[in-house]
């Protein structure tokens, strides 16, 4: 999987990743005012359909859509992404960019230096 979302289309997914699965009416519900359109959120679906993030089946006269990509997998893939983009794949770079700019205290720090050791 290589493909990028909109923010609009990521803001569809968090909510399809939170729900597991939703009709239109029911992410609209869970999407911050002003709520879009009822087709603008059904059109962004289809799009995510396109992509292979969403797939869909039958509910009553509608549908009831799903996530088929987790939500681990896409973040995993866009860290990876900004890493390479804009750290030359540094994930030190990217830690030390973070703590310099005070966009990190030192308790989360912390906390990723334990994943990190779990992992080795």
């Amino acid at each position: 999987m290589n493909k990028q979302l909109t923010k609009a289309e990521e803001q569809i997914m968090q909510v399809l990743w939170d729900l597991q699965e939703a009709s239109v009416k029911e992410v609209i519900e869970k999407l911050p005012e002003p709520k879009p359109a009822y087709n603008t959120v059904s059109t962004i679906i289809r799009i995510l359909e396109t992509k292979e993030f969403v797939d869909h089946k039958p509910l009553g006269r509608g549908f009831l859509y799903y996530p088929i990509i987790e939500k681990e997998t896409y973040s995993n893939q866009s860290l990876h992404k900004l890493m390479n983009g804009y750290f030359n794949g540094s994930f030190k770079s990217m830690v030390s960019f973070f703590v310099k700019e005070n966009k990190m205290d030192i308790s989360e720090l912390e906390s990723i230096l334990k994943e990190v050791h779990k992992k080795k």
